[in-house]
């Protein structure tokens, strides 16, 4: 049924709470001092400790003991017991995370009831955990261009080390996701993944909901404590108050902290990655982000690509989604036609990975369930166009102004940028799609403006200023 340490100074006790708990069936321990406790605890955590206050020839009491338990052992339940009780000592136990608090000489009935509910309690909390960690599908990484590869191959190297990581990228390209997915492959995989939304708590409430809070509605454990063992994400860490901060470096160097209200350090064991979408290196030059902090969480900086880097992607991407939607909500099955795939591969994407993901929740959605390939008409956005206009081509205001060879050059400046980002910075399928020679390419190319440039592991098409001007 489960492992309980008896710990009291009186062997009578100590003797009658065991063969009582063996008859129900638990498997008891005994230690009559706060070293034997501690050596106990350190040979195997208990299921339950039940844990007298005062322990005569010891060098701790039992609140001290209860403080070092609920530090290293959250989630094991400590009922405190004493006769010599008073109020003050069991609002003390209480805050410092005892289940409960009972004093001698105590009724044998109520100490089973409140082991039991204390053992089912436990019980409950790591069946919950557990369940959270199996419903949450693993992270998944999709894609096959070269900025992904150089992605994916960062994200593999970094999972195999302790290393702090900084991920930069724009905002809805996936940094949460390879946050998780180096959790989610590191050694760290079996305990938690904790994320701080920098910007999303109050200026006001960060260090509490950081480092936690002892006071009169008792022991409240913070983020931190809450990621023990596993991975804290700073979502977004430019966001984070210059005062807090300070705090976080000391986090950092000591492993160690203080929660609000307290004054015991609290020791975890936290791996930390950060993610930003701005410029840290300027924040820092302004006086806005603490460099030290910067320089700590940054040890390994990992770029994520912005979906205007990995165009080839989106086919790839859209599908996923596509089906991710038909098995999580049931919405209906269906496909991108060819010309919608190639429509996707040339829009803009200012929210990169997130806007595709809702762009495709939308049109299953929205969309003729009946019909089995999404038509290009049902891409929202301002290049879709209605059915019974299908043939014609609509000129921007800027594009329509201008004389028949202008207008032709800037078409063609931004039509071929357009297809060479698409394929990756790759000339040939370019070259084979728009229907032209590979050399005829290049010459155009070249008449345009139009040069290729090494970026994030890929090739992408841009304006050469100089030829331009």
């Amino acid at each position: 049924m489960g492992d309980i340490l008896i710990v009291d100074d009186e062997r009578d006790i100590r003797e009658l709470v065991a063969d009582i708990l063996e008859d129900e069936g638990y498997t008891c321990r005994k230690a009559s001092n706060s070293g034997e406790c501690m050596a106990e605890i350190e040979k195997e955590p208990p299921s339950l400790m039940i844990l007298d206050i005062w322990l005569k020839d010891s060098d701790m009491d039992g609140i001290d003991i209860l403080k070092i338990a609920k530090r290293d052992y959250p989630g094991m339940p400590v009922i405190i017991i004493s006769g010599h009780g008073n109020i003050e000592i069991a609002v003390a136990a209480i805050k410092q995370g005892a289940y409960d608090y009972i004093e001698k000489p105590f009724n044998i009935d109520q100490l089973m009831v409140v082991i039991g509910r204390a053992m089912e309690t436990s019980r409950l909390r790591r069946e919950n955990v557990e369940l959270r960690r199996r419903d949450a599908e693993p992270p998944e990484l999709v894609g096959s261009s070269p900025a992904f590869r150089a992605l994916k191959s960062s994200l593999d190297k970094v999972t195999r080390s302790n290393g702090r990581v900084m991920l930069t990228g724009p905002a809805g390209s996936g940094k949460e996701l390879a946050a998780r997915y180096i959790h989610a492959n590191s050694g760290r995989a079996d305990y938690p993944f904790v994320t701080v939304g920098a910007a999303a708590i109050e200026p006001e409430r960060m260090e509490e909901t950081l480092f936690g809070r002892e006071g009169e509605r008792g022991l409240e454990p913070g983020l931190l404590e809450q990621a023990d063992g596993g991975v804290l994400f700073f979502d977004e860490v430019a966001d984070m108050p210059l005062g807090t901060q300070s705090k976080i470096l000391r986090v950092l160097v000591d492993q160690a902290f203080t929660r609000v209200g307290g004054a015991d350090k609290i020791r975890v064991d936290i791996r930390f990655v950060s993610s930003t979408n701005r410029d840290l290196q300027a924040l820092c030059d302004e006086g806005k982000f603490r460099s030290e902090l910067y320089h700590r969480l940054a040890v390994v900086p990992i770029e994520v690509p912005a979906l205007d880097d990995r165009r080839e992607d989106i086919p790839e991407l859209a599908d996923f989604f596509l089906r991710l939607f038909n098995r999580q909500q049931g919405l209906p099955m269906r496909k991108l036609s060819g010309e919608a795939s190639a429509m996707l591969q040339t829009m803009i994407w200012p929210g990169n990975v997130r806007q595709l993901k809702n762009m495709m929740e939308r049109v299953l959605i929205l969309g003729d369930a009946e019909q089995g390939e999404i038509a290009v008409t049902e891409l929202p956005g301002p290049d879709a166009q209605p059915a019974d206009e299908q043939g014609r081509v609509v000129l921007s205001g800027s594009l329509a102004t201008l004389p028949l060879r202008e207008a032709r050059e800037l078409f063609e400046r931004e039509y071929l940028l357009t297809q060479i980002n698409r394929f990756g910075g790759n000339i040939s399928r370019t070259a084979n799609f728009v229907g032209m020679e590979r050399s005829a390419l290049h010459r155009k190319l070249k008449s345009l403006g139009v040069v290729t440039s090494a970026k994030q592991g890929a090739r992408v098409a841009r304006l050469d200023e100089q030829a331009a001007s």
